[in-house]
């Protein structure tokens, strides 16, 4: 399997809990690295982007409104296989349906509060990437 990089967000609930630092032990036990990372609050212009695929969803507002609340850890993590790897170490969307020992298990709240986000495909993963780093910030490649 080939080293690759991946994108993810520590979401506003979990940034107030103060659990970045076991969000991301948890990613580094796993075998992910940072490669590059930033605290930032979201515009709902770009949130609204990066969600554009639910744009009709009736969730839409709620999920932006719940995403531009607070801080946000945006991060590029890299590693071998690190899209299926983070989907592994993140767990069910749902926090009740997630195998104990996942993030969402120990830091969600609801489905739509479910402390992380994370690429779901290689396709995904670069498109997210790209709207919210410069690949020079990449470091640990």
């Amino acid at each position: 399997m080939a080293t690759e990089m991946t994108f993810s967000i520590i979401k506003p609930n979990a940034v107030k809990k103060n659990t970045i630092g076991d969000i991301i032990a948890t990613f580094e036990q796993n075998g992910l690295k940072i490669a590059a990372a930033k605290l930032t609050v979201l515009s709902r212009k770009k949130c609204e982007e990066f969600y554009a695929e639910h744009k009709e969803r009736p969730f839409f507002g709620e999920l932006v409104d719940f995403m531009t609340s607070g801080p946000v850890m945006l991060m590029a993590l890299s590693g071998e296989g690190a899209v299926m790897k983070n989907r592994e170490i993140m767990g069910a969307t749902d926090p009740k349906k997630a195998a104990p020992g996942t993030i969402r298990a120990k830091h969600g709240d609801s489905v739509g509060e479910n402390a992380v986000h994370g690429s779901d495909s290689p396709a995904s993963a670069e498109r997210e990437l790209a709207l919210f780093f410069d690949k020079s910030e990449f470091v640990n490649r």
